[in-house]
């Protein structure tokens, strides 16, 4: 995404100008920014056998919707209502992703949230709301993998983005604005300023996607009997997504960091 801004443009307001210089300041700043991921020797030995994926893509664009990836996402929602209606919650709960996200949530007291959301299409015949495409195409592939992904503005980010277990000390503003400390034992990424997602309590409020974002990373939390097939074919399916409506995005780095 190129931004061309102009004092001189007189069509221009003064808020339009000031957004125009906000978003080529963005750009700017993202441009050669190469995202560097790495794991902590904490989060190895607390996850032996598991991984996780990162995903940049540049020159991305995210508006509201797009036809085909509207398309997709409708198959992918009537397929899983064709493969588990009938068999209901226990079928989806025996399904080998769902148990192993499932073993991590539990000991957090907590239900894996994709999974609710596969009952939720299967079972009640509800689909999931269409926020922009590249949120989109993400909900999208956790649908179709049921892998837990968050996905980030690459322009808010400060390296390293460092994949590690919580203490219980981490504190970070959820999307909701709510202020939330990280359980002992889970499992989050942060950069240079700070947490921005975890497992149990999902995404930031500083990092998030949204209609401006021209670059992005996806991340996907993979935990033991997830393996690194799964998540790459998981990522390649996002970007997929993603150039569905980006025809010009790049994939800067498709990375899996194992334990």
């Amino acid at each position: 995404m190129v931004i061309f801004c102009s004092s001189q443009d007189r069509r221009l307001t003064i808020r339009q100008l000031i957004k125009c210089e906000i978003l080529s300041r963005k750009y700017r700043e993202s441009q050669g920014k190469t995202i560097m991921f790495e794991a902590t020797d904490r989060w190895r030995e607390a996850f032996p056998g598991a991984s996780v994926g990162a995903l940049v893509m540049k020159n991305v664009s995210n508006p509201a919707n797009h036809p085909e990836l509207n398309s997709r996402m409708s198959a992918i929602e009537s397929e899983i209502r064709k493969n588990y209606f009938e068999g209901g919650r226990p079928t989806i709960r025996a399904l080998p992703t769902i148990q192993a996200y499932t073993a991590h949530y539990k000991k957090f007291k907590k239900t894996y949230h994709v999974q609710l959301q596969i009952e939720s299409i299967a079972l009640k015949g509800r689909s999931l709301p269409r926020i922009s495409t590249l949120v989109s195409a993400m909900f999208a592939a956790e649908l179709k993998n049921h892998l837990l992904t968050a996905g980030h503005d690459v322009a808010t980010l400060q390296n390293p983005v460092t994949l590690d277990v919580s203490t219980g000390d981490e504190k970070y503003t959820m999307m909701s604005g709510k202020e939330q400390t990280l359980s002992p034992g889970d499992v989050f990424i942060a950069d240079a300023q700070g947490v921005m997602s975890s497992i149990i309590y999902g995404p930031d409020n500083r990092t998030p996607i949204t209609s401006d974002t021209s670059d992005v990373l996806f991340v996907v939390y993979g935990l033991q009997g997830i393996s690194a097939q799964q998540i790459t074919s998981h990522l390649q399916d996002i970007r997929d997504f993603v150039n569905l409506v980006s025809l010009d995005a790049e994939t800067a780095s498709l990375e899996i960091v194992g334990a």
